[in-house]
């Protein structure tokens, strides 16, 4: 099956970007390099494509109770212009996707969905609506999405695209009208720094776009390095640190599951595994040599097999080499030693915090 292109795809190409399959689109790996665009992001300002990303609207008089349901996070009163983190999660605590919720509205929320799961998803939200009075509609063919990220995203924002952000703390959201349609802006991001993700039309994505690039106020940034962005500050990727097998619980999010509220899909499992203890857990391990750890690279106690990386590199902000692996929780403690086999060698690292990079978020 051809991979689907999102509404830059020829502005990409025209860039020279390196194109890759990605969640079933075709994306850009890099433009110049991935340590360049890496280093714009953290220090100056940088744009990516991101509008593979899925988006549904839930609708209705009971949107509130049925978010609450299919999320492990809690939306209960939540104020307008507030944006959740969370998991959606199958029965037995196995994760089905995480995602952003914003309340949009009274009855009226907005979920970002990853690309690679868009089908899946729209599936199981259908599935689960039964009983619930609400309207469900499917936006991702119609949403484009850019994400401007780095210290200077919100003076980039306001004074090339004219939107005004300035007031938005981390998390949350407004509709702003502009060139006669409504747009989505929210200060969120998945690179650890400031930043503001926009969503529009097709058109609108294209038009802000080249503003952007013509301003030269900001880099244009590939997968690649929102990848090595993410990593470093200690964010998941579904399919490495989330998926049908890893639950919340063992990749060190429970904050993100309420248990105090009445229920949800998979509390019961979750809230069981909390309470006795994951048998494996996410964790950071640090190597002593230059040598990269890949994912699906062993990782070994005393000689015998622990676990696998989920994500490894040699971190371009800190110059260390680092990864995130799925351990058997007895050897998750921080300080731990362990070894990673790389190829034909094993190379010794010890067990750190998830987080390599420290977070600049605009609180």
């Amino acid at each position: 099956m051809e991979n689907k292109k999102t509404c830059l795809y020829d502005k990409h190409v025209a860039l020279g970007a390196l194109m890759s399959p990605f969640g079933g689109f075709e994306m850009p790996i890099q433009y110049s390099s991935i340590i360049e665009e890496h280093n714009a992001v953290r220090q100056h300002c940088g744009v990516f494509d991101v509008s593979h990303m899925g988006e549904v609207s839930v609708k209705g008089n009971d949107a509130e109770r049925y978010v609450n349901h299919i999320f492990t996070n809690d939306v209960t009163n939540a104020p307008i212009g507030q944006i959740y983190y969370g998991m959606m999660c199958y029965e037995n605590g196995g994760t089905v996707d995480d995602l952003l919720v914003y309340k949009m509205g009274e009855n009226d929320f907005f979920l970002v969905i990853n690309a690679a799961n868009i089908d899946k998803d729209w599936a199981w939200i259908q599935q689960q609506a039964e009983g619930f009075d609400i309207e469900l509609k499917h936006l991702s063919d119609y949403y484009g999405q850019l994400a401007v990220q780095g210290p200077e995203a919100e003076e980039v924002v306001e004074e090339v695209l004219g939107l005004s952000c300035k007031e938005l703390v981390f998390y949350t959201t407004k509709t702003i009208d502009t060139d006669g349609e409504t747009i989505i802006v929210s200060r969120t991001g998945y690179t650890g720094e400031d930043g503001f993700e926009i969503y529009g039309s097709h058109d609108y994505i294209r038009r802000a776009w080249d503003m952007l690039m013509e301003s030269k106020r900001c880099l244009p940034c590939g997968l690649g390095c929102r990848d090595t962005l993410r990593f470093e500050v200690g964010l998941p990727l579904y399919g490495d640190e989330l998926s049908e097998d890893i639950t919340p619980i063992m990749s060190g999010l429970g904050m993100f599951c309420k248990f105090d509220k009445p229920e949800f899909i998979g509390k019961e499992a979750l809230l069981k595994q909390k309470t006795e203890g994951p048998k494996q857990r996410v964790i950071g391990i640090e190597l002593a040599d230059r040598a990269i750890p890949r994912h699906g690279y062993d990782v070994l106690f005393e000689g015998e097999k622990i676990g696998e990386v989920t994500t490894g590199y040699n971190s371009i902000s800190t110059g260390k080499s680092v990864c995130m692996a799925l351990v058997d929780a007895e050897h998750a403690k921080l300080g731990t030693e362990v070894a990673i086999q790389i190829r034909k060698k094993t190379f010794p690292g010890i067990v750190v915090k998830k987080k390599f990079y420290d977070k600049h978020y605009k609180k």
